[in-house]
């Protein structure tokens, strides 16, 4: 009797098992009595492309919240082609997985290499649907490359306790029915056979899928393209492979020279003393909560105290350090965007080095993103000055460490880049000493949907409090070195930031729907007496100019106008002071 329900139960079931599998099956079930038991102690022998379809079912319904909350919202459940658009969404997401993991497979070399390969993408889907969720991050190939580019220190403040829960719901229970089964042998021939077909019936899902609702699908994707990035684990695993084909390439080839031709202009004969020129690289830096914008808080009350030129309304080349940085310091920007040229080209450092300044990059973060390759360049060790150092992390003072040392070394006109911490979340509490804790309470953890956003935001304008010091500590520098130099400070974020507005934290939107809390930051310049009069500008025209709208791509040229730096390069139309020049 027990042997005949068994058998039933498994013929019913487990059709995939094959029959010698199901007599081992039902010999089993006789030896437990009863086959209530035979699903744990059973192990059920399925083909790779059965588990490829199991897989994708379980991205389609599980892992694209996002994705399907994109499409779906402003339709209305009461309409039944709210239901059949639904239902299409979830064939094409089976369908387009299904079609990555069969071609994905049919590169490992053994069927036993099945289940650790469908292992690791359910792993990586669990983490990339928890940020996903929480932060409301797309994975296109620029936050991929910033990901792939994040250093253990940085790395270590996103992951929390918090997260376990989602992993393990989203990836043990998955890993848990995987490997209680066996990867199923077949003839090398039937293998091929299924193989295509299981192509040919996934390729026409997804075409059957997308006609069926073509029209709403196509409109939807040409205004919010954006939206293909949150399809699961596709986004991750194409933008991956963008990536690593770009990188490929660029390293294949020398960088572009820029400004071949670059050199001081004749003024540079009659000129006193050698320049000083500081650029000040803010991380995280948003215009809406910087207080000489007009925000509620004054969070920038030193540098306001030192008559800087406040420039309110700067838009950024993008929404992460890996975009914007390169971006910022290149001839392009954001105008001609082509994000392989910029990478594939030298920097503004490059083509001032190549006009006779020595240029120095001081990092407080994870690289210059290829700003100063082959140019000199120090990171700061976290092992040298513990007193501001904890986690593998430093405060920004570090930058001003042994900064005496290399200007008083300097032979001639010195450039220095100072690329902070700055405001770099989630974890916004450890940017800053105890001593600039004025805003209370604070969130300090990196599990920011724990806190309130009053704790958010008064940890976040917090850091800012020490980013405005250590720019009017910067400045004290400078002015204590007017004899010797003319000298000077340009101080730009990178990019914004979102504190929860819409349901958004952190950085790195697409660039094409970001919201001005990623893409609008704050600028300051401040030039010394000497420096002005040296380089002839006009005081009370470069205070006109900084209310005017400006952005990354006046970066470039302005610095080689303020320096006074000739080179066919130069667009006059971009530099913020060639109107304030005698």
């Amino acid at each position: 009797m027990v042997t005949m329900q068994s058998d039933v139960f498994i013929r019913l079931f487990l059709p995939s098992v094959r029959r010698t599998a199901r007599e081992r099956l039902v010999s089993s079930a006789l030896e437990l009595g009863t086959p209530s038991g035979l699903w744990w102690r059973a192990r059920p022998v399925v083909s790779t492309d059965v588990l490829a379809l199991g897989t994708s079912v379980f991205f389609a319904i599980a892992c694209n919240s996002a994705f399907l909350s994109g499409v779906l919202a402003g339709r209305s459940w009461t309409e039944p082609s709210t239901w059949v658009f639904s239902g299409a969404m979830l064939v094409m997401l089976t369908a387009v997985h299904l079609l990555l993991l069969t071609l994905l497979l049919s590169l490992v070399p053994h069927r036993q290499f099945t289940r650790p390969l469908l292992s690791v993408l359910i792993i990586a889907t669990a983490f990339a649907t928890y940020y996903m969720q929480r932060f409301g991050v797309f994975l296109d190939p620029s936050m991929l490359r910033n990901v792939l580019r994040t250093d253990v220190a940085e790395a270590s403040e996103l992951l929390g306790v918090g997260m376990l829960p989602h992993v393990l719901l989203y990836a043990g229970l998955p890993l848990l029915v995987l490997w209680r089964v066996r990867v199923a042998k077949r003839p090398l021939l039937r293998a091929f056979v299924v193989r295509g077909v299981t192509l040919l019936a996934a390729a026409g899902l997804l075409v059957g899928s997308l006609l069926l609702v073509f029209q709403d699908f196509s409109a939807l994707m040409r205004n919010q393209k954006e939206l293909r990035y949150l399809i699961t684990p596709a986004n991750y695993l194409y933008s991956s492979a963008r990536v690593l084909v770009s990188d490929t390439r660029q390293a294949a080839k020398p960088r572009e020279v820029v400004g071949a031709d670059a050199r001081r202009a004749d003024s540079w004969a009659t000129r006193a003393r050698p320049a000083l020129f500081v650029i000040a690289v803010g991380e995280t830096a948003r215009a809406a909560n910087w207080g000489m914008n007009g925000y509620a808080r004054q969070t920038t009350p030193e540098l306001a105290a030192l008559g800087v030129l406040n420039f309110p309304d700067v838009t950024a080349c993008g929404t992460n350090t890996e975009t914007s940085l390169p971006c910022m310091f290149s001839a392009i920007g954001r105008r001609d965007y082509d994000e392989d040229r910029i990478r594939g080209s030298e920097s503004l450092l490059h083509v001032l080095n190549r006009a006779g300044f020595q240029v120095l990059w001081r990092d407080n973060q994870s690289g210059c993103k290829g700003v100063c390759e082959g140019l000199p360049q120090q990171q700061i060790d976290p092992a040298q000055m513990p007193e501001l150092c904890a986690d593998g992390r430093c405060l920004d003072g570090t930058l001003l460490r042994g900064l005496d040392t290399v200007a008083r070394d300097a032979q001639g006109n010195l450039v220095v880049v100072l690329h902070m911490l700055g405001n770099h979340g989630p974890t916004y509490s450890k940017r800053y000493p105890d001593a600039f804790r004025r805003f209370t309470p604070t969130c300090d953890t990196g599990e920011l949907r724990k806190c309130t956003r009053e704790q958010i935001v008064n940890a976040y304008d917090n850091a800012l409090l020490y980013t405005d010091h250590i720019l009017a500590r910067t400045i004290a520098f400078l002015k204590e070195r007017e004899s010797r130099f003319d000298t000077a400070l340009l101080y730009v974020s990178d990019h914004g930031e979102s504190l929860g507005e819409n349901g958004l934290y952190l950085h790195g939107i697409p660039y094409a729907i970001a919201p001005n809390e990623q893409t609008k930051v704050p600028m300051v310049w401040w030039l010394s007496d000497g420096f002005t009069t040296s380089f002839g500008l006009d005081r009370s025209c470069l205070a006109a100019q900084a209310g005017r709208p400006w952005g990354h791509d006046q970066l470039f040229h302005s610095v080689l106008g303020l320096l006074q730096v000739q080179t066919s390069v130069y667009e006059r139309k971009l530099d913020i002071s060639a109107a304030c020049r005698q």
